[in-house]
């Protein structure tokens, strides 16, 4: 089955096609890293690292990138009110959320790119605009830099807006705009309101980029003018990537060949954020459960459905992982097997991820009811594996040696209730063993006699 994905451009769900044979290049949309990463702001990088395990595990080379934004109006706000370098803040914030993202085992990208690094390339892409007629120089004083969006006839494909339905763009000063949509390039220095560390030195006077031209050239910087797949959080649609589209395909660039968005994870039916208070710092979240558990939850809703989080369904996820890890240690699994046919079908539907970990728990309860469960528990190791999530992997660190430890003790004391019930069985003392079993029962464990002897698992398996 071919690899298809929804693209946000076509509004349809197509063949993924790369440009390059058995290669895949892929730009997400990183954070502004102005506060702590909360469980919305990682749920992007889990889904797009799921992405790019499995186009590795179908034999894609991926280059994969993913940016930070650290300079922008956000961060100098925040870092004036801390009473703190605008750089300290943002270098502060970009440990935390590596923090975060190792925590949940989210890969490293090929290469993190940060936009105070990537000045001069943002420069030359203003230069190729202005040259091809389609941005221009304030002449208000400001310095600013525009995007003049009425000379792109294609402003608005990606999100199917026309200019004239458009909200002006609210990121600069609109005196010096020639239509209100028009987005800043280059933000002129405000001597009155902003650090002399926050400016570079430009043609238009000191400044800094504005963030749309940002992602364009860091992309271009590593990707080249045409790469396979553009991704970030829905919210990004516009106005982040429609101008994205519009400044680089105005530069020459064919840009991206396939928009992914994912959706939000909610509290209240409103988008997780710090403005709403109702963020859930990631370090707070794994007080309660494991980053594995946190991954597991993140990844058994589809990228482009809408979370609404409840500590009560992580809770049940979490739970449900732990079935998935207790019936791995009883099985023994050491090697890890081919991934079956139903789970690469449900992947290469959309990265069709609730589908995938049904076919999981399908497996876990065949396993259950064989007798050499251990073909069963190499499967599940390789699909786990491809979601980021074999508990055996060593990025997730002494953890998984501590659980196994413990369901080892839990074994081996269900192992001696198993030992006692079968005594009394052979001593017809049926009452006794039928207390022992409602002791096994009430405990949450399924025992199933089998011609190789009892076996245990945890109940309700999914």
């Amino acid at each position: 089955m071919t690899f298809r994905l929804y693209d946000t451009a076509t509004r349809e769900v197509r063949d993924f096609v790369p440009l390059e044979e058995g290669k895949a290049g892929i730009y997400v949309c990183g954070l502004t890293v102005q506060s702590e990463p909360h469980v919305g702001h990682v749920r992007s990088a889990v889904n797009f690292d799921v992405l790019r395990r499995w186009l590795t595990h179908t034999g894609h080379d991926v280059t994969f990138i993913r940016n930070v934004t650290d300079i922008d109006d956000k961060i100098l706000t925040k870092s004036a009110e801390q009473g703190r370098p605008w750089f300290n803040l943002a270098y502060a914030m970009h440990a935390e959320l590596t923090r975060a993202l190792a925590s949940i085992n989210v890969l490293a990208p090929t290469y993190e790119p940060g936009a105070t690094g990537h000045v001069p390339e943002m420069l030359q892409m203003i230069e190729t605009l202005i040259a091809n007629g389609h941005a221009y120089a304030a002449e208000d004083g400001s310095g600013d830099v525009y995007f003049d969006v009425r000379s792109w006839p294609a402003y608005g494909e990606l999100t199917g807006q026309k200019v004239d339905d458009m909200e002006p763009a609210g990121d600069a000063d609109p005196r010096g705009k020639r239509d209100p949509r028009d987005f800043a390039l280059w933000k002129g220095w405000k001597q009155d309101s902003e650090p002399a560390t926050a400016a570079w030195p430009s043609p238009y006077g000191p400044g800094r980029p504005g963030w749309h031209i940002e992602c364009s050239a860091m992309a271009g910087k590593y990707l080249g003018p045409a790469f396979d797949i553009h991704g970030g959080g829905v919210d990004l649609r516009f106005p982040h990537h429609e101008n994205e589209q519009a400044q680089s395909r105005a530069a020459g660039h064919a840009f991206a060949s396939y928009w992914m968005h994912n959706a939000w994870i909610t509290t209240a039916g409103e988008k997780m954020s710090k403005s709403l208070g109702n963020s859930l710092l990631v370090p707070k979240v794994l007080e309660r459960v494991r980053g594995i558990e946190l991954r597991f939850y993140m990844v058994s809703a589809h990228y482009r459905s809408h979370v609404e989080f409840s500590f009560e369904a992580l809770d049940e996820a979490a739970v449900g992982f732990r079935r998935i890890e207790t019936f791995l240690d009883r099985a023994g699994a050491g090697e890890v097997g081919a991934v079956p046919a139903e789970f690469v079908a449900a992947m290469d539907d959309d990265l069709g991820t609730p589908a995938a970990v049904a076919v999981i728990f399908d497996t876990v309860r065949e396993g259950n009811r064989a007798e050499d469960p251990a073909p069963h528990a190499a499967a599940v190791r390789a699909m786990l594996g491809v979601l980021g999530l074999d508990p055996a992997d060593p990025a997730w660190g002494a953890g998984s040696s501590d659980d196994a430890a413990l369901t080892a003790v839990v074994d081996a004391l269900v192992a001696g209730l198993l030992e006692q019930r079968a005594e009394a069985r052979a001593d017809k003392d049926y009452a006794r063993a039928d207390v022992i079993r409602d002791q096994i029962k009430a405990a949450g464990i399924v025992v199933e006699d089998t011609p190789a002897g009892p076996k245990w698992s945890l109940s309700d398996a999914r």
